[in-house]
């Protein structure tokens, strides 16, 4: 049986937690905690080192998911994480516009880690005010050969069609 790491990484409250719940085959190893700073955020937990997820997708292969923590202060776990990912998905908080710059920078980081496939998740696209996939493209400046997938982290098939379309890319970088 093969195993593959994938990392699931973007900005706080961007879905990353509840993408990993939506598709682990087990309880998710989290590292959550109550945030304590005064903030306003109207999210009450945030992760501090990681979330685990495991998705069997057949007897030849599992996948390890593994959630970032998404606050600037915990970005040490980042080099971590990705030591050893097969590929990654950034996730991006739709409707928080206020977000996108760190969502690029996270990419960008993700990216020199390693030169591995990945792709981007428009998270929320459930919500009425959510930014279509194609305005985030040009918002975070992604290049066009760069799946920028819509996607609600809640829902377990739309969680799936991300992460099988990371799993296709992943396949055509190891073909070519």
């Amino acid at each position: 049986m093969q195993s593959v790491k994938v990392v699931i990484t973007g900005p706080f409250n961007s879905g990353k937690t509840r993408f990993i719940s939506s598709l682990s085959e087990i309880e998710v190893v989290s590292t959550e905690r109550r945030l304590s700073d005064g903030s306003r955020d109207t999210k009450e937990m945030t992760t501090v080192a990681m979330d685990f997820g495991r998705l069997t997708v057949d007897r030849d292969l599992v996948l390890h998911l593994f959630g970032t923590p998404g606050q600037k202060r915990f970005d040490f776990m980042w080099d971590i994480l990705s030591e050893g990912m097969l590929g990654f998905i950034v996730m991006v908080d739709s409707i928080a516009p206020e977000t996108f710059r760190e969502a690029k920078m996270i990419l960008d980081t993700f990216r020199r880690h390693s030169p591995v496939a990945y792709v981007v998740a428009a998270n929320k696209q459930d919500h009425p005010d959510a930014w279509q996939p194609e305005d985030l493209r040009i918002a975070l400046h992604i290049d066009p050969a760069v799946k920028v997938l819509p996607c609600v982290a809640t829902d377990r098939e739309s969680a799936k069609g991300v992460l099988l379309e990371l799993l296709y890319t992943i396949l055509d970088k190891i073909e070519t």
